[in-house]
């Protein structure tokens, strides 16, 4: 919220600089990190744990539901009030959030005494490096990142060089995903019971990666739309499967270490879209796509077969 009114501030008074702005980004990942774990440690709080994975989904098409509509509200208010108006909105928001925060009320527990930053880190990695099907379920967690993730990066590309389908097209596709995710999402938080979830989280996988690889693959832009929209679902499906499994068989005093990792993924994207970058120019953009989606397919199928800890979780 602070970085937010200071940016509103110094655009209101013509003060801003580039390097200001790179400042208050980087500053913003920063209080994004500890943010984050601890904001998914409070879901399994607050509801019972039947509904875990529901509320797990519901969390993220709320966040699917931002991506749609924040930059239409963005747009409005930089037309209305303009920039510094659209930041101090922006700041203003942050209130019904802390109010929100401010109504929840957890159980009092017995709290461990904090030792150094090293300590417990280095304790958060022997318990996660101890627990096979829990370490199995990070490497799932982050994996596609690499792998699968990178296709929105190249969605210009498709449009442009595969589909020729120009803007609207690129439009569309985006969309089309965007849908299956929020599909995916709501799929898992409204009706979504089943005992032998890391079957399904595997069985997720292994359709996130070969919708991709349609996609890959396809010229045909009607096909297209239909992939992205199986990739959205998918995607959602085995992500919401792969959290629920982690914070439950976690220990609620490794949790925030434990969930910690997984935002790992925020430089997994870059990575994988780099590697898919060198890769067009290698063998070209629809062989590394399917490629890399094919490398999904593999590693669920192996985890599958060998990763029997994991699988039978439920």
């Amino acid at each position: 919220m602070l970085l937010a009114l200071l940016l509103a501030v110094l655009v209101s008074t013509n003060l801003v600089q580039f390097w200001m702005v790179v400042a208050i980004a980087i500053g913003r990942g920063v209080m994004m990190s500890f943010n984050q774990p601890a904001r998914q440690s409070l879901i399994s709080e607050l509801v019972p744990p039947g509904s875990l994975m529901n509320a797990i989904a519901l969390n993220s098409a709320t966040m699917n539901l931002t991506r749609v509509l924040v930059p239409a509200i963005g747009g409005g208010l930089i037309a209305t009030v303009g920039v510094a108006g659209a930041f101090y909105f922006n700041a203003a928001s942050f209130l019904a959030v802390l109010y929100g925060l401010a109504l929840m009320q957890f159980p009092a527990r017995q709290r461990k005494a904090n030792g150094s930053i090293r300590a417990d880190l280095l304790a958060g990695i022997r318990y996660l490096m101890g627990l096979p099907a829990l370490r199995t379920l990070v490497l799932l967690a982050l994996l596609p990142m690499v792998f699968g993730m990178p296709y929105m990066t190249m969605l210009t590309v498709f449009a442009s060089d595969v589909l020729k389908v120009g803007g609207g097209g690129l439009g569309l596709l985006t969309a089309s995903s965007g849908a299956g995710a929020m599909s995916g999402a709501l799929f898992i938080a409204s009706s979504f019971r089943s005992a032998g979830r890391g079957r399904f989280m595997l069985g997720g996988l292994v359709a996130f990666g070969s919708s991709l690889i349609i996609f890959s693959f396809s010229h045909w832009l009607w096909l297209s739309f239909l992939a992205l929209i199986a990739v959205g679902f998918s995607q959602q499906a085995y992500m919401a499967t792969n959290n629920t499994l982690i914070q439950t068989c976690v220990d609620k005093d490794y949790r925030g270490r434990v969930l910690s990792t997984l935002f790992l993924n925020r430089g997994m994207v870059p990575l994988g879209a780099m590697l898919a970058g060198f890769g067009e120019g290698l063998v070209g953009i629809q062989a590394i796509t399917g490629g890399m989606a094919a490398v999904l397919v593999i590693v669920a199928l192996l985890a599958a077969r060998f990763a029997s800890a994991a699988r039978e979780l439920s």
